[in-house]
């Protein structure tokens, strides 16, 4: 970038291109407009990212991000401690969450193996989710790792990992969206909807 340009705003430009999807020209936007934003907003803006770091934690027994330990899930009496799912990512969590269905627990390993990328079981919260239950109290494990190699390279290796504990270990069902054209399926998608058929 131009020496034209003040340091503090090159600095910013290049924090901003460092966040996932944001490239140079949507991390100088970013920069200009907080420039000529009002002082509270940038402020703002300045003390939730401070928040976010400072009193924000993982829960201590399922390894979502929480502000108390543990976190409401685990600790509210509603929700059934004898039932798991395993997601990647909390946001993964999150849209579970947002059907409303799901009166479980969740564990939330944070990644999903993938060797290319170094991430292996050692780096994910597997060795956490084993000895969680083997501590007893689950009746199923709700595989709930995306679709994709990573994730069912993921899913393989829990189901090996957990089989000594002889706990019903599923998968969430895959198959078409709605609203959509048989047509327009791909054929994994549509080779997982035949496999996963149910009755009417």
């Amino acid at each position: 970038m131009s020496s034209a340009i003040p340091e503090p705003v090159t600095k910013l430009v290049e924090a901003f291109s460092r966040l996932p999807g944001v490239g140079p020209k949507t991390a100088s936007r970013l920069t200009f407009f907080l420039l000529r934003a009002p002082d509270e907003f940038s402020l703002g803006l300045a003390d939730a990212l401070n928040r976010l770091k400072v009193d924000t934690r993982l829960c201590s027994v399922c390894f979502n991000i929480t502000v108390a330990d543990p976190c409401p899930i685990c600790s509210a009496a509603d929700r059934a401690a004898d039932t798991l799912a395993v997601v990647e990512e909390p946001l993964d969590l999150m849209a579970i969450e947002r059907t409303g269905i799901y009166k479980g627990r969740y564990h939330v390993l944070h990644g999903a193996i993938s060797p290319v990328d170094g991430i292996g079981p050692d780096e994910l919260k597997i060795r956490e989710l084993v000895e969680r239950v083997k501590q007893g109290g689950a009746s199923e494990i709700i595989i709930a790792t995306n679709p994709g190699m990573e994730g069912d390279a993921t899913a393989m290796y829990l189901q090996r990992e957990l089989a000594p504990t002889r706990v019903k270990v599923t998968r969430l069902a895959r198959g078409l969206p709605t609203g959509g054209d048989l047509e327009y399926v791909d054929s994994v998608t549509l080779m997982r909807a035949l496999e996963g058929r149910s009755d009417l």
